[in-house]
Order: C-alpha cells, then sequence, then structure tokens
C-alpha cells in the first residue's frame, strides 16, 4: 500500500506562480517568500544534452530569444532573458539548469515536483537524462517526484531511477488510466482539477494512488478537492492559497 502523501499540500506552480517569471530561480524564491515548502517546475534538454527549465517547445514566449529549445545549445540559452517578458524587475533572470534549481531550493528548503517536459521526439532521452540527474541531485534529501504527460519519459524514468516516485499527468481522465499507472509504476496521479469529481478521487484513491490537482487558484475549489480526498494543491495563487491551508 502507498503510505500518505509524503509532500507539502500546496505546491507553488512552475515556482512563483503568477508573482514571478515562470521556471526561474526567481520564481522559487518568490514562492519561498510567500512561505511556500515545495513547488513544481518544467524541465526539458539543452541540444548539448543539459536539464534545464522550460515549459515551452520554444524559447519565444518566455525569453527574449527564438527558436526551439532542442536545437540550441545552453550556452546560448544561458545568455538569453528570461525575466523581462514578465516584468522589467526581473530583468536578467535566465534559464537555470537543473543543478542550480537543486541548489537553490536546498537553500531553501523546498521539496519540488519536476515535471518532465521533453520537447517533441526527445521523450525517451529527456526522462532519461533528467531522472538520472535528479537521482544525483537530490541524493540524501527529499525525493523529487516526477510527473509527465508523456508515458515514454516515465518510462524512461522508472527505467534510470525505479525508486524515485512518479506522476502521470492528466489533463483528461482516459479509460486505461489505472492501467498506465500500474505499467509505469506510477504512485500518483496529477490531475487538471476540472477534469475531477467526487466519485473519480475516490477511485484514484481505491486503486492506491496519490492524487494531486492543477491548476486550482480559487481557494473555495481548493478546500472542495482537499475535501474529496486530494492529497495536494498545484497553484498558481501562491499569495491566496497559503501554505498551511489544509494542514502540514
Amino acid at each position: 500500500m502507498t503510505s500518505g502523501w509524503p509532500y507539502p499540500r500546496v505546491i507553488a506552480h512552475r515556482g512563483g506562480g503568477t508573482l514571478a517569471p515562470e521556471n526561474t530561480i526567481a520564481g522559487f524564491e518568490t514562492g519561498a517568500r510567500f512561505g511556500h515548502r515545495m513547488a513544481e517546475f518544467d524541465a526539458k534538454l539543452s541540444a548539448d544534452g543539459i536539464s534545464f527549465l522550460l515549459h515551452d517547445d520554444t524559447v519565444d514566449r518566455t525569453s527574449n530569444g527564438h527558436g526551439f529549445a532542442a536545437e540550441l545549445p545552453y550556452r546560448t540559452l544561458a545568455q538569453l532573458d528570461a525575466g523581462s517578458w514578465f516584468d522589467p524587475r526581473f530583468k536578467g533572470e535566465r534559464m537555470p539548469t537543473l543543478a542550480d534549481v537543486a541548489e537553490c531550493v536546498e537553500r531553501l528548503g523546498m521539496d519540488v515536483n519536476i515535471e518532465i517536459k521533453p520537447s517533441r521526439g526527445h521523450e525517451l532521452a529527456t526522462g532519461d537524462r533528467v531522472t538520472r540527474d535528479a537521482a544525483a541531485m537530490w541524493r540524501n534529501r527529499t525525493p523529487p517526484i516526477l510527473s509527465s504527460f508523456s508515458d515514454e519519459a516515465l518510462f524512461a524514468a522508472q527505467k534510470a531511477a525505479p525508486d524515485l516516485p512518479r506522476g502521470l499527468l492528466l489533463a483528461q481522465i482516459p479509460a486505461d488510466w489505472r492501467e498506465r499507472a500500474t505499467h509505469l509504476g506510477c504512485l500518483a496521479v496529477h490531475v487538471l482539477h476540472h477534469s475531477l469529481d467526487a466519485a473519480l478521487v475516490t477511485a484514484f484513491k481505491s486503486a492506491d494512488l496519490w492524487v494531486m490537482a492543477y491548476t486550482v487558484n480559487d481557494l473555495s475549489r481548493a478546500q472542495m478537492l482537499i475535501d474529496w480526498g486530494v492529497d495536494a494543491i498545484c497553484t498558481d495563487r501562491i499569495d491566496l492559497i497559503a501554505p498551511d491551508a489544509f494542514g502540514a
């Protein structure tokens, strides 16, 4: 049987939610300033195989650069301004490596959910590299929970570090969710909160799975989900949904 959820119950989405540029050191520091003890973020690979933080396949939306991340070496990515798009106050923020983040969250005392976010066509390589890096960087610390929409990435993660906990990310609920979670050795499902109802949460819990709901920005909705048995809430409103809103 899976034991109780071992992480904080409120998770800061992409580090700083709506208050800082996503997937940056400034984001994690912002989350920590509001007392949050766990953050979610996206990790993928540069052209030269460096694990770094970015949500999209391209760098266009969240930096002053252009192009596909998978085609750019990290030395190029590191030169981009990943903060000014959000607010001039964050000018000079960069896309950190996974190693940068491991050091930052240790300093801040935060646990993490690493979403493996492979660029298209790089699912297996990303799942393998990010997982191996995470296993090494979080050795002798609370292990990160790895999640992904990609079964291939989770399969690679399972092979690379079977002891790291994994979560199957779902926007909609497929008929074969139980089989997929079992095949990939997942301990959790991370589910778009609009897709959840009380009966479905009960079904997930009956399958011995932790349930994390994303991205929940309304306190009353968050409380309803917790009352249904959801284990954790991932939120952009880190200023509205307090770290201890639902207990430790």
